[in-house]
């Protein structure tokens, strides 16, 4: 038996509770890792609200996106790993427990410098902002990209990736803290919503690429800021899925609009894209030229305090549950 965090019903973040469950079963080409923490994401509040169940087949009550530990069993199938293996990984859900199974196409390895909690922070984000950023929009050195929300989990590693990448970046942020916050990460232009119109103070200079997860109002300020062959990228539409889109200047700006969820992507996209992770990623986490900022370690026996800071908007950064 394992200690994991479920989700009792649908609800605020009191209805998270430890229970005892069953260690998870591998298949042939699954490991089971002994997890010493876990990342704390966005579409983990979703899920417990009930706006965003897991896939078909991943148990439903049982958050967690993204884990780090070590290898407690391997499937038959798997050659490349060990038991003891330091990894982190990718996962659909069940990673708020002790033990998940994780396909071992998705594991990455952990180097000796880099703590349990600190590579946790990691797969959901990179993941999402290596396949939507650099993947599908091709973000690419001496560009701009308008990062809505920079001083979040997705936003901070946005703004990092990006200026390792050479690109100049401009974020929205509410409040003194979080400007101060994502200067420190890097950024270039710092725009604070609650006071000043972003289209405004980019429709003269312009950018590349848009990195936007609000949806609704903000689709055609995001049109509008857009320079000639820019790109749009949705990863979530907090404030509307249904927006107006004027085909014209769709046509004479030569824009392309995209967008990306990850959870349901089949294994071999996963696979495919730890891959390209490994390949160009993991140097930098190596080096430590890439490490996400945790606002806070919280003990898995408290995730509704987690949960609970998630919804306040005072974060900076990532949050993490240390097991």
């Amino acid at each position: 038996m394992m200690k994991a965090v479920v989700m009792t019903t649908a609800g605020g973040p009191e209805v998270l509770q430890v229970q005892e469950r069953d260690i998870p079963t591998i298949s042939a080409d699954e490991v089971l890792i002994r997890v010493h923490a876990a990342g704390v994401n966005r579409p983990d509040v979703l899920q417990r609200l009930g706006k965003y169940p897991a896939p078909q087949g991943v148990v439903q009550d049982v958050l967690g996106l993204e884990v780090a530990g070590t290898i407690a069993a391997i499937g038959e199938n798997v050659k490349e790993l060990n038991l003891g293996d330091r990894v982190m990984a990718l996962v659909a859900g069940g990673g708020y427990a002790e033990f998940v199974a994780a396909h071992s196409g998705v594991c990455i390895p952990l180097p000796e410098s880099l703590t349990f909690e600190e590579a946790a922070a990691m797969p959901e984000t990179i993941y999402t902002v290596w396949h939507n950023v650099f993947q599908r929009a091709n973000l690419t050195k001496g560009e701009r990209i308008l990062i809505h929300g920079g001083a979040g989990g997705i936003g901070s590693t946005a703004i990092l990736l990006s200026k390792l990448w050479g690109a100049e970046v401009a974020t929205t942020v509410r409040g003194a803290a979080k400007k101060e916050f994502v200067k420190q990460l890097g950024a270039d232009i710092i725009i604070d919503y609650s006071t000043s119109d972003f289209e405004m103070g980019l429709k003269d200079k312009g950018v590349d690429v848009v990195l936007d997860f609000i949806g609704g109002e903000y689709f055609e300020k995001n049109i509008h800021v857009l320079r000639e062959e820019g790109r749009l990228v949705y990863i979530n539409a907090m404030q509307g899925v249904k927006v107006t889109l004027n085909i014209l200047k769709l046509m004479q700006k030569r824009l392309t609009i995209t967008g990306s969820t990850l959870r349901n992507r089949d294994s071999a996209f996963k696979e495919a894209l730890t891959a390209d992770i490994k390949a160009h990623l993991l140097p930098l986490i190596n080096e430590r030229k890439l490490i996400l900022p945790i606002y806070k370690v919280v003990p898995f026996v408290e995730a509704w305090e987690a949960h609970r800071l998630m919804e306040s908007s005072e974060i900076l950064g990532k949050i993490v549950l240390s097991f």
